[in-house]
């Protein structure tokens, strides 16, 4: 048995296992899974090195465990520097602290000094939006039960918790309802025409306004949680003007970082796009977010594999029954 310890920007599993790699170093991987840009700006496998050489662990029972051990699991021709093999390694300033000084590439340097030495190369945008602006009127949902279905986010978490209560209601509709942090959440299918799925959750603290992504594991639908049915529509349609992004929206507030490839990717450069995510970030939390990445906890808001209650572009789907959910009952 092989393990690998996670450590994303919403998934944290490192210091959990960590303690693993005294006995079982030789067992075991570090890997990132889904990282934000502000995350990998402070380090990627480097970071888990640095943090495991400062819980006690030998030096180079962690650098097996980055290094060789992954090249030798999946059968890499990677791993050993030795004669034969491609010349891809990093300089490191110290075995504390394992700062990268140079890149190499099938020897050749590539990045040195934090730098890139490969020239920036123009790319395509392939994209899929098939969809037109959303009005704020097709968000209502109507309370047929006094007993509603909601979902819990839980920070640093990729599984989510679920409960039933009473809805909010205002008139025949069950409305988000800030005070308990039961706030709207909605799934609009991007790839054709469809009505959105909508659902209710807890935990992601917004006072007022809505956040939403493009980035929605595993579909990539559009995906958004807020506090009422116009800045949810706002959120949205930005994402749609812009064919894919990330976007807050709230009292004077209207922001959105565009991810023009695929709705997944942006073609500029990585630290000018930390710094746009930053703000992005900053702003869901100003908003009332208190979880340690509100859109990477966002985004996997839709990941029907994982436990237990998530939103599909059909509606509430069970990951522990394996089948879908209605909202009330």
């Amino acid at each position: 048995m092989k393990i690998l310890i996670r450590e994303g920007s919403a998934a944290r599993n490192f210091n959990a296992l960590a303690p693993l790699l005294h006995e079982h170093w030789e067992n075991m991987m570090f890997c990132s899974d889904d990282k934000h840009p502000d995350s990998l700006v402070e380090g990627h496998i480097d970071a888990l090195l640095r943090r495991a050489v400062a819980q006690g662990v030998d030096p180079f029972k962690a650098l097996q465990a980055a290094c060789l051990n992954p090249a030798s699991h999946y059968g890499l021709p990677l791993g050993p520097l030795q004669e034969g093999q491609p010349a891809n390694f990093v300089v490191v300033n110290n075995l504390q602290e394992f700062r990268v000084q140079q890149t190499w590439l099938k020897g050749e340097l590539v990045a040195e000094g934090g730098r890139s030495l490969i020239p920036h190369l123009p790319s395509d945008t392939p994209n899929n939006f098939a969809i037109s602006p959303i009005n704020a009127t097709s968000l209502a949902v109507n309370a047929t039960s006094s007993s509603m279905q909601v979902m819990r986010v839980l920070d640093g978490q990729l599984i989510t918790e679920s409960f039933t209560t009473s809805p909010k209601r205002e008139g025949d509709l069950a409305v988000a309802d800030p005070e308990r942090d039961i706030l709207k959440l909605v799934v609009q299918n991007r790839y054709m025409a469809a009505p959105p799925a909508l659902a209710f959750i807890k935990g992601f603290g917004l006072k007022k306004g809505a956040i939403a992504s493009s980035v929605a594991h595993d579909s990539h639908n559009l995906i958004a949680v807020g506090t009422d049915d116009a800045s949810l529509a706002k959120a949205l349609n930005l994402l749609i003007a812009h064919k894919g992004g990330i976007a807050a929206v709230g009292e004077g507030i209207e922001d959105v970082l565009p991810l023009p490839i695929a709705g997944l990717m942006s073609d500029g450069d990585g630290y000018s796009i930390a710094r746009q995510y930053s703000r992005l970030d900053r702003l869901a939390k100003e908003m009332g977010s208190p979880l340690g990445s509100p859109y990477m906890s966002l985004s996997f808001m839709a990941l029907l594999v994982i436990p237990a209650l998530k939103l599909s572009d059909k509606g509430l789907f069970d990951g522990e029954q394996f089948r879908f959910q209605p909202l009330f009952g």
